[in-house]
């Protein structure tokens, strides 16, 4: 069974940064020192050596553990679903995490990192998600958060027509967010 969560990550000065790094486009990540088994991972899911990459910090350890391929991401920001995402691969490792985002010293580390084997930037107000039948109106989806199945299976119905169209290519500047 596909999961589905709600992926807040355009709310910050640092999240948007790390959106421009790792987002709107595809990283190459052959050369970023990944582990043997994670670079294997990787390459598996996405053969051309690059894609997006998105994380979670290390209080969502347990959670991430369950991240399958062929989850759903909603990532969101500004009282928007800003991108639908199809997870590729997921794994752990701080230092990596640490490499591709440069965190200052002090802030959160995403140390769950994942792919996307497809990426399809969206615009969907917050009031669109409200209206499916389990959610509730001013709801701003603060956190990580996994849907319920029924909740899963509702917003996969809902978005299936964004997804119908071609994902962004790997190599494809996405727009960016306003």
């Amino acid at each position: 069974m596909v999961q589905v969560f709600i992926q807040p990550s355009y709310g910050t000065p640092g999240a948007r940064r790390h959106w421009a790094d790792t987002l709107t486009r595809a990283v190459p990540f052959h050369d970023l020192g990944l582990s043997r088994e994670d670079l294997t991972g990787l390459t598996a899911a996405h053969p051309s050596g690059r894609t997006r990459l998105w994380g979670t910090t290390d209080k969502h350890d347990k959670r991430m553990d369950t991240l399958a391929p062929g989850d759903v991401a909603l990532l969101t920001g500004r009282k928007h679903v800003l991108a639908i995402g199809e997870v590729g691969y997921s794994f752990r490792d701080p230092d990596f995490a640490r490499r591709l985002w440069r965190p200052e010293p002090g802030k959160c580390l995403w140390s769950n990192v994942y792919s996307f084997r497809g990426y399809w930037p969206v615009h969907v107000p917050y009031e669109e998600i409200w209206a499916l039948p389990g959610f509730s109106a001013g709801d701003n989806f603060m956190g990580l958060r996994f849907l319920a199945p029924e909740k899963a299976d509702v917003v996969l119905a809902h978005i299936a027509e964004d997804r119908r169209s071609a994902p962004a290519a790997e190599d494809e500047i996405c727009p960016a967010v306003v």
